[in-house]
């Protein structure tokens, strides 16, 4: 039942998806809490965010892209976001606006789990607030040998120089153990939604694939990178785990694995 005191979290992005909506709702009445979570898009991020706080609602999940501009309508960074200075998660404390960036801390985590060599050389494709996350995660797990492309040339070799990496400006005549897309090529629904992120070629050398795009879970690149033998690291993953820890920073509990599986499966689902 939805009353008075039912507390609303909700998504700002500018594709809003059903992934998020449905792995919050599924929690919350698994574990009987009076939330309620909702996905919304906006032209005008400013008012957005100052209506999270004026309408008390209680968190706030931040996607593309909004990651960066919203920072300066907040009251405090966490060090999660300050050190990349990008956003995915806002808490509302009594009006008091704390952000913090959960997808560093998911692909920290699947850096791990996977245990991806250091010594590997890395592509990153991207450079908005995500593409922030991934590097720094790299740059903080001990690779050294990381390239950036990206479209835009300004924002590209802001994120290289912020890191100390290298920006190269085409994947003609590249090569790296390791690809990350970190663009919304592939996304389900975007303009380029059957493209491969990468050339065939640069796969084909990769040993591992990595696709942040969430939905779907199998991207083109992510299909044809698995039927060539790669190790693939899908942005279903991320999306889980950065979810997580996310519901507990709005709720103050921590389902169990067995629940977050349940709950990313329906998700999944009924995306």
């Amino acid at each position: 039942m939805i009353n008075k005191d039912t507390q609303l979290c909700m998504s700002l992005s500018g594709r809003p998806g059903n992934f998020g909506t449905n792995f919050h709702n599924y929690l919350y009445k698994k574990l009987g809490l009076n939330f309620i979570y909702k996905a919304f898009t906006t032209q005008d991020i400013e008012h957005a965010v100052k209506g999270v706080r004026a309408l008390g609602i209680r968190g706030c999940a931040v996607s593309m892209p909004f990651k960066e501009s919203c920072m300066p309508f907040l009251d405090e960074i966490h060090p999660s976001a300050q050190a990349i200075e990008s956003v995915n998660t806002i808490v509302n404390d009594n009006g008091f606006l704390r952000a913090y960036n959960t997808d560093y801390i998911a692909i920290v985590k699947l850096i791990d789990k996977y245990q991806l060599d250091k010594n590997s050389s890395v592509i990153v494709q991207g450079s908005g607030g995500m593409a922030k996350a991934v590097v720094a995660a790299f740059k903080n797990s001990g690779f050294e040998k990381l390239k950036v492309y990206a479209r835009n040339e300004k924002t590209g070799q802001y994120l290289t120089t912020l890191y100390g990496y290298d920006y190269i400006n085409s994947l003609e005549n590249q090569q790296a153990e390791i690809l990350v897309n970190v663009t919304p090529i592939g996304m389900k629904g975007g303009k380029e939604e059957f493209d491969l992120a990468f050339p065939k070629s640069l796969i084909d050398a990769a040993s591992v694939a990595f696709d942040v795009v969430a939905i779907p879970a199998e991207t083109p690149f992510i299909r044809y990178a698995e039927s060539q033998g790669k190790q693939i690291i899908s942005g279903a993953e991320v999306i889980v785990l950065q979810a997580v820890e996310q519901f507990e920073l709005y709720t103050h509990q921590r389902p169990s694995d067995e629940l977050i599986h349940e709950a990313a499966t329906f998700a999944r689902a009924n995306s």
